[in-house]
């Protein structure tokens, strides 16, 4: 009777510990490890199959240049993932390296006249890279020119006709530059960097955020145009943009900075209408509101939204209970479509709205996004 017992005993303990194992990988204990490995593999295959133009040669080097607003995006990415990796001195490596063959300087070639191209909040997103590696190595040279352009705008200020892209006309705008004006004003504790950052956001929003739907127009062309089932048309990515956008301001405006409260009260509007949006795979899709007329998932927008999610679980801006398992879901989702070598698919290639996607697409901004959203759901579970 007594070793009837022990055995008893022996086998609900056991299964209390196979339980408290399915539990905690359930709530991703266990899971981020499996996270770092799979962003390890998307920032390694990236690295490798990295390229970009070069001045003289063929190509829009806006979009496509070392400093262009799409590199920049995966260099964020990589930074935020370098500060996890274990072999981190390899990232920061080749980070600083690609800093040094730009001079960490900002774009000078763009098509365009001069004047607009001194003021496209676009040619400002790698900014926010420079900012971040001066955290880190405190080398003067690595912001030098992202503060002489900033001084330069707001010594001379855009021409706020939003028909124009002097000023932050366009929502992806939203992404590219508030957060590098954020982030000079808590370097040098100049408030007037805040005061020029929050008047061009919400000229901004004033204009793009349709306060019925809570959503953002990609920019003033698309009112009153409709998606082929009668709905407005609002991007995905473009979306997403601002949602990531509003994270990289929160993470740097002070908690009792009186600019807070308005970004905080929008992250908590919108972010959650975004979730809603998700569909029953994980996914979002090019179209918010049309997601039939283009059924492909689009993994930009959906690691953008991600990394909003997870950031705000993270920072109280939104409930666990209720957020934690889509933004997991959305996780799970991007993951899928990773390839065995690395390679992320289903990216929207550079655009304006949205566009059919397949498989074999991808884009440097994605795998940044990517990053970016697995960053934080590796915070969120651990």
């Amino acid at each position: 009777m007594k070793i009837l017992k022990t055995v008893i005993l022996i086998a609900l303990l056991t299964l209390l510990c196979i339980q408290t194992s399915c539990s905690a990988k359930r709530n991703g204990i266990s899971s981020s490890i499996s996270e770092k490995t799979i962003m390890q593999k998307v920032t390694d295959w990236q690295i490798k199959n990295f390229t970009y133009k070069k001045t003289g040669s063929s190509g829009y080097l806006h979009d496509y240049g070392i400093d262009a607003w799409t590199n920049a995006t995966l260099y964020i990415g990589i930074l935020e993932w370098a500060k996890i990796a274990d072999n981190q001195t390899v990232y920061y490596d080749w980070l600083k390296k690609i800093g040094m063959d730009n001079n960490w300087s900002i774009p000078a070639n763009f098509k365009e006249n001069q004047r607009l191209k001194l003021y496209h909040a676009d040619e400002l997103c790698i900014g926010q890279f420079y900012l971040g590696m001066y955290d880190l190595f405190k080398d003067a040279a690595m912001i030098g020119s992202t503060k002489e352009r900033v001084d330069w705008i707001m010594n001379n200020p855009p021409d706020s006709d939003m028909k124009n892209k002097q000023s932050w006309s366009w929502c992806d705008a939203l992404f590219m530059a508030p957060a590098v004006y954020a982030h000079i004003a808590k370097m040098t504790d100049n408030d007037a960097y805040l005061k020029f950052m929050d008047v061009e956001f919400k000229q901004t929003y004033d204009y793009l955020y349709d306060k019925d739907h809570k959503l953002f127009f990609r920019d003033g062309s698309y009112f009153g145009k409709k998606e082929k089932n009668g709905e407005k048309i609002f991007w995905g990515r473009g979306n997403g943009w601002v949602a990531a956008g509003l994270v990289n301001i929160l993470k740097l405006l002070p908690e009792k900075s009186a600019y807070r409260p308005f970004y905080e009260s929008l992250f908590k509007e919108f972010v959650p209408v975004l979730a809603d949006l998700q569909d029953s795979n994980g996914f979002w899709h090019a179209s918010l509101l049309d997601p039939k007329s283009y059924p492909a998932p689009e993994t930009s927008a959906t690691a953008l939204i991600t990394y909003a999610l997870a950031y705000g679980i993270n920072n109280s801006l939104l409930s666990k209970n209720v957020y934690q398992p889509i933004a997991e879901k959305a996780w799970t989702a991007l993951t899928s479509v990773v390839d065995k070598d690395g390679k992320l698919g289903w990216v929207q290639p550079i655009g304006a709205d949205p566009k059919n996607v397949t498989a074999d697409m991808t884009a440097v901004y994605g795998v940044g996004a990517f990053l970016l959203a697995g960053t934080e759901m590796y915070r969120l579970n651990k």
